[in-house]
């Protein structure tokens, strides 16, 4: 297949990059700047110039491909508001170019506020709402009644040495504020599958002729806050303490809604459904070599 990657030169696009040229897959990668044409040149796919603003672009890149992975989102949360129109707009021109082909648009989509209280499944429906008003999901599976074959992939915490989700920001805040936190008893969870693990996810629901339709890129179903911020503080030779709900605002910032949010998640059925197999580090081997390695985290 030739593939069209949105985000190609991110985190997670340059593994899949690499994931479907080992597989035999050729793509063409969206590159919004000069540096990520480069990345994406630099990894033998092909470049196409635009954003995600750029509505014409993306139809034009889905049109001439046999298939389309989203995964570029711009994740400056102070107006997360408005990156979810945009990213609803852009999986509208996606599939607007691809109805009544039949060929794969698979997008991007979160595990947070899933289920309460219990892990969720990908038979859980994902509902924007305040702390989530994302639109990934309703926006991209509207078009499996249009002749698309549309797929959402939904992230939990994806990690390498050098990276690992949002908690990659609760690093830089413990850096700043010279202690690794956590809310109340920390026994919140964050679900964690390694980058290339997650990379050969993709690959398979893009070659995926079945009828599942969610999938969940998970290979450890939850890790508490607690541990979290405990080998976060050891690591970094950082004091840990908890916050209270009250003060993790005035602490975490923004980021605070994610800092309690408890969002364990099973990907029984996707592993059943894809053969997926995931065999990388686990979250805790990835953060212990926080300090090791001097990473940018």
């Amino acid at each position: 297949m030739r593939v069209f990657i949105t985000g190609a030169s991110g985190f997670i696009g340059t593994a899949l990059i690499k994931e479907l040229h080992s597989a035999g897959h050729k793509v063409l990668g969206l590159a919004r700047s000069d540096a990520a044409a480069a990345q994406v040149a630099g990894l033998g796919a092909e470049v196409l110039r635009g954003s995600l603003a750029d509505l014409d672009i993306l139809k034009q890149g889905a049109t001439k491909c046999d298939g389309v992975i989203h995964l570029a989102f711009n994740h400056d949360f102070s107006k997360f508001a408005d990156n979810c129109v945009e990213d609803r707009r852009a999986i509208e021109a996606l599939g607007d170019a691809l109805v009544g082909s039949n060929r794969p648009l698979i997008a991007t989509g979160g595990l947070g506020f899933l289920a309460q209280g219990r892990s969720s499944t990908e038979d859980d429906d994902q509902k924007p709402n305040e702390h989530f008003p994302r639109m990934s999901e309703p926006a991209t599976l509207a078009y499996n009644k249009k002749g698309v074959r549309a797929r959402v992939m939904r992230l939990p915490q994806v990690h390498d040495r050098e990276k690992a989700g949002l908690i990659t920001y609760f690093v830089q805040i413990a850096k700043e504020k010279g202690v690794s936190a956590y809310v109340g008893d920390g026994q919140n969870r964050y679900p964690a599958a390694h980058v290339d693990d997650t990379a050969k996810l993709y690959r398979l629901a893009l070659e995926y002729n079945g009828s599942m339709t969610k999938f969940h890129a998970v290979a450890e179903e939850g890790i508490t806050m607690k541990a979290i911020a405990e080998v976060v503080g050891q690591q970094l030779n950082l004091p840990v303490v908890s916050k209270s709900v009250e003060e993790a605002p005035a602490h975490f910032g923004w980021m605070a809604a994610f800092a309690g949010m408890d969002a364990p998640a099973s990907s029984v059925l996707t592993q059943k459904e894809l053969n997926w197999k995931p065999v990388g580090p686990t979250l805790m081997e990835d953060l212990a070599y926080l300090e090791r390695a001097k990473v940018a985290m």
